[in-house]
């Protein structure tokens, strides 16, 4: 049991690098806020999600292949195409210890994170947020134990030199996790 808690620690800072203190959850509305000049936010009102409306159509397939590729990256335990998906300068997690973490657990674990629903919610030239519905799915490699669980996840990506990078990521879970 301490070793799943290890590794639900160990997941959620992989997919939750940022989650602030200050959000909260009710059954009908969620929000995430961030006290910075560079907040991040959105509010879920039952299921809807709101597309933000000024994202070009070139910088949209960007956008979204750069969330595509972070995440298939992630679930092919190729730690190359991961790290390039990265920000070296990321605003919610130090570089070199999620790049560790993330070798770790592709070395113990099986996990594979499905997103639904995948939404780009606020975009400016210089930043912007992906939105999605979150499975999680992971095999400890070593004793075949299972453990899901699912949230909803904001990634924020910074427009690096003309590259969508992940900066930071904001989770939170649905419900508690399941063995």
């Amino acid at each position: 049991m301490k070793k799943w808690l290890m590794l639900a620690l160990a997941l959620f800072l992989l997919t939750a690098c940022n989650n602030t203190d200050d959000s909260k959850e009710t059954e009908d509305t969620m929000a995430i806020t961030e006290e910075s000049e560079n907040a991040v936010g959105f509010e879920v009102l039952g299921d809807e999600i709101e597309e933000a409306t000024n994202i070009p159509e070139e910088e949209q397939a960007a956008i979204l292949a750069a969330f595509d590729e972070y995440v298939a990256s992630f679930n092919a335990k190729d730690i190359e195409r991961y790290v390039q998906t990265l920000s070296k300068n990321p605003k919610g997690f130090e570089y070199e210890e999620d790049v560790n973490t993330a070798k770790q657990v592709f070395t113990e674990y099986n996990i594979e994170r499905k997103p639904t629903d995948t939404t780009i919610v606020k975009y400016s030239e210089e930043e912007a947020q992906v939105y999605a519905n979150m499975d999680i799915e992971m095999t400890e490699i070593e004793t075949n134990a299972e453990l899901t669980s699912s949230g909803r996840q904001v990634t924020v990506f910074a427009n690096e030199e003309g590259t969508w990078k992940v900066t930071s990521v904001y989770y939170i879970g649905n419900d508690s996790v399941q063995q």
